[in-house]
């Protein structure tokens, strides 16, 4: 696992206070390192959240920090702030914009409302800063470098009401149907929602998890998804799930 650590005191510019660019175009895609350790790019919103947790990534044998020039190569960005503000916004846009990479959020305060800004943006998984530790902050990276979402389970809650509210007030007035996924699909992506992994969707489904795996990957790539977190929230959008 790389990490690159990203001063969001500094901009191109050099100004301060500022979240620095993301590639401004997508990177091409970059192989694991022969060593299995994932790439990684850390954003902090100041030094002290860099520090912390670049301090906490280092010893660990998993990760491996880069330098900022190479940072539009990550496989996976980890981006710390106090709370999703707007230059967090632009951040993630940005970030959103390099298909070689997969965004992460370590977050001090999360409004109710930055829930869906986060889906449509891609960020792949959350986790406050409260909580942040070692173990959970590898586990993190770790889970988004294999394409899955972690979220705190009250925000899924969140999720799913809001889930629940599109259907009443967008799905069952316009009569509108599931058609873009099918049954089965519909299904995976909704425990995916649920937090559940690829094994323990196989056990629920009866399925393989290599079935899993192909069918989850069929529908990102049917629909130009970029991981699952991404794929529940183009459910989410569309009603479907």
């Amino acid at each position: 696992m790389t990490t690159t650590t990203t001063d969001m005191t500094k901009t191109a510019a050099g100004g301060p206070g500022r979240i620095p660019a993301a590639p401004q175009h997508p990177a091409p895609s970059t192989p694991a390192p022969a060593s299995g350790r994932v790439t990684v790019a850390v954003y902090a919103e100041d030094l002290i959240l860099q520090t912390g947790v670049v301090q906490q990534l280092r010893p660990r044998p998993e990760i491996e920090l880069i330098p900022q020039e190479e940072a539009d190569s990550a496989q996976v960005s980890l981006v710390v702030v106090d709370m999703v503000n707007e230059p967090a916004v632009q951040l993630l846009h940005r970030l959103q914009r390099n298909t070689a990479t997969r965004t992460g959020l370590v977050v001090g305060y999360f409004e109710a409302g930055a829930l869906q800004t986060l889906i449509e943006y891609g960020v792949a998984a959350v986790l406050r800063r409260g909580e942040a530790d070692q173990d959970r902050l590898v586990h993190l990276v770790t889970a988004i470098a294999k394409g899955e979402g972690v979220l705190p389970g009250d925000l899924l809650g969140k999720l799913l009401d809001h889930v629940s509210s599109l259907h009443r007030t967008v799905l069952d007035p316009r009569g509108l149907s599931l058609s873009t996924l099918t049954t089965r699909e519909a299904e995976m992506i909704r425990l995916v929602s649920e937090g559940y992994g690829t094994a323990e969707i196989a056990q629920k489904t009866s399925y393989s998890e290599r079935t899993v795996k192909n069918v989850l990957h069929e529908v990102a790539t049917r629909l130009d998804l970029r991981n699952r977190a991404h794929a529940v929230g183009y459910a989410m959008r569309h009603g479907l799930i």
